[in-house]
């Protein structure tokens, strides 16, 4: 697994364009905004029927490309038009489309037959080692994005109600699911794990919990050992704030730096509405 790389801003001024490989949601808006307000030269690859239509009318038209899902030469050859000396993988592809429903050109077919697993990870590591070995450096997905990091402690302004033992095993039952490449989300209560996030992803899951009840449940979002910063960053927005109401759980503790929290202002603002604790816990050694 390649290193990712994370600049600070002043490594990617108005002399290098750094291009934003953008999927769904939010993200990648949030981080064409930050990188901007750093002085970076900002392009975008959109995907088609992924990319929110109005992020890419906000690109002027030398400044953006669109590709469709699967087909990896046109991507590369994107980068290379817009002059990108680094790009970031923002958003979520479609999950089901990474094995069914998209039409792989060449280049991907191949890239795919040497892989002995097919998943998220060894897919978009491959695709990242790709891209590099075109000549554009592969950034660690959450440059620009330092406001946007969870922090330690708690961060709604209001004491954690969790007990250290509770978080602690929310903790260590996360980050064992996201190194089995499970997922990077839990839920537990007392000592007992309620939901674990899979392929549905976490709002799924939260939702799930409605049927359980009890107002002790915590949500833990975590990253794994040896993480790939290139992608799969987990994130935590005002969507999942609404899914944890529905799901009756309101207490929830993040992965200091490890867990992007898209528009930090916004969802914690929302969160204090809501009644829920957002607290975040250091990450691991």
């Amino acid at each position: 697994m390649a290193p990712a790389t994370r600049f600070l801003p002043s490594d990617f001024g108005p002399e290098k364009t750094v291009a934003i490989i953008a999927g769904k949601g939010r993200y990648p808006a949030l981080l064409a905004e930050c990188a901007r307000a750093r002085g970076a030269q900002v392009a975008l690859v959109a995907f088609e029927e992924e990319t929110d239509p109005a992020l890419f009318d906000a690109f002027p038209e030398s400044r953006r490309r669109s590709v469709a899902v699967g087909k990896l030469g046109r991507l590369i050859d994107s980068l290379k038009e817009l002059g990108a000396a680094g790009a970031v993988m923002a958003g979520q592809v479609t999950p089901r489309k990474l094995f069914s429903g998209m039409v792989p050109d060449l280049r991907l077919v191949a890239l795919l037959a040497r892989l002995k697993e097919r998943n998220a990870e060894t897919i978009f590591g491959a695709v990242s080692a790709e891209i590099e070995s075109a000549g554009v450096l592969m950034l660690d997905a959450r440059v620009f994005l330092d406001d946007h990091l969870a922090s330690v402690g708690c961060m709604t302004g209001r004491n954690f109600g969790a007990e250290a033992p509770e978080i602690s095993f929310g903790m260590c039952i996360a980050r064992e699911m996201a190194r089995l490449d499970v997922g990077q989300s839990v839920v537990t209560a007392k000592g007992t794990v309620i939901a674990v996030e899979a392929f549905e992803g976490t709002d799924e899951m939260l939702r799930r919990c409605a049927v359980t009840g009890g107002k002790e449940m915590l949500l833990t979002k975590a990253s794994k050992s040896g993480q790939d910063w290139r992608f799969d960053v987990p994130c935590f927005g005002l969507r999942t704030l609404e899914c944890m109401a529905e799901g009756k759980v309101m207490r929830a503790s993040l992965e200091a730096d490890g867990v992007l929290i898209i528009d930090r202002p916004a969802v914690i603002a929302r969160a204090r509405e809501l009644g829920i604790e957002l607290s975040g816990f250091p990450p691991a050694a």
